[in-house]
């Protein structure tokens, strides 16, 4: 039975007119003094992440998902044309736009910079004004597009995506983690006996009990990376990059204890008087032979045993090395 730690709490309700999350944006320069002037022209008004090379802004390009890049082109090693080709090959963080700042000004440069699927082009040295009046318009436009998208992705019931964007998450990040070595989690979500709940309380007390659910879930996924999705009818899945089997079974256990923290009635339930869920994790650890769909089926697999040992609790496995 999962334990309820005192720790976990039911996430605050957003109060109107709260303020909304700084945009993030990523300063990718090798000179210093670039990076501080950019610094200097958004850090009242934004989060700014800072890189000093091609690789450490894929890297946090892929872990941090900015909203905008400000990218110089000529760097040692990988140049920013490069980085913002795998940007763009990258289904994850090929929606990030990309503006080059640098001291090229001339029209074939520009070109090829546009080309390449950057949305602007500033020269250096740079213009304060100028360049905050020109990422506050590309900020703008990708807020629109964000929400165009998740309109599309989103389940229309509980909130949380649907499982169209599962899917293409979960090919997207198998790939990254093939090429990079990384580990990637599942983690199968089931909402128990809730055939019971919705015969004893009707079909409109459970799609509330669902949306509740789904909004706890989600609450418990934090990082920016993480994906909460409707796999179908009473079932979530979440996507956890870059987590290895031990942190995801953290997990696991933190989104059961919160979804029983609800305190939904559920008295024909076996498991739990309160709604409850069953959990079924698995990991690729870095590289293991198989495919997206052998992590899921490995994932459902370790969900059935969670139900089939009395429900309420969470069940993991890696994938094999061989």
């Amino acid at each position: 039975m999962i334990a309820v730690p005192e720790s976990i709490k039911r996430p605050e309700p957003e109060l109107p007119g709260a303020p909304q999350r700084r945009a993030c944006l990523l300063v990718v320069d090798d000179q210093p003094v670039n990076i501080q002037a950019l610094y200097q022209a958004f850090a009242a008004d934004h989060q700014v992440l800072m890189a000093t090379n091609g690789e450490q802004a894929l890297a946090l390009c892929a872990s941090k998902r900015p909203d905008l890049v400000l990218l110089d082109v000529v760097m040692p090693g990988m140049d920013g044309h490069e980085v913002c080709r795998r940007m763009q090959a990258d289904p994850a963080t090929r929606d990030i736009p990309i503006i080059f700042v640098t001291a090229h000004s001339d029209e074939s440069a520009e070109t090829l910079g546009l080309e390449l699927g950057a949305v602007d082009f500033i020269s250096k040295p740079i213009n304060p004004k100028i360049v905050r009046a020109r990422v506050r318009t590309h900020l703008t436009l990708k807020a629109q597009s964000d929400l165009l998208r998740e309109w599309v992705y989103i389940d229309g019931l509980t909130g949380v995506y649907n499982r169209r964007h599962f899917d293409e998450r979960l090919a997207s990040e198998w790939g990254r983690a093939a090429r990079t070595g990384g580990a990637l989690s599942v983690v199968l979500i089931d909402v128990d006996l809730f055939k019971r709940y919705n015969d004893r309380h009707g079909h409109q007390a459970g799609d509330d009990c669902l949306r509740r659910v789904a909004t706890a879930l989600k609450a418990g996924v934090r990082r920016p990376g993480d994906l909460v999705a409707r796999y179908g009818g009473e079932e979530f899945v979440c996507v956890l990059p870059e987590t290895g089997l031990a942190g995801a079974m953290l997990l696991a256990q933190q989104l059961g204890a919160a979804v029983h923290a609800l305190q939904i009635d559920h008295g024909d339930s076996t498991a739990a008087p309160v709604v409850t869920v069953s959990l079924g994790v698995c990991t690729q650890p870095g590289k293991a032979p198989g495919t997206a769909a052998s992590l899921l089926r490995e994932a459902d697999a370790q969900l059935y045993l969670a139900k089939s040992m009395g429900r309420n609790r969470a069940c993991g496995a890696e994938l094999p090395a061989v």
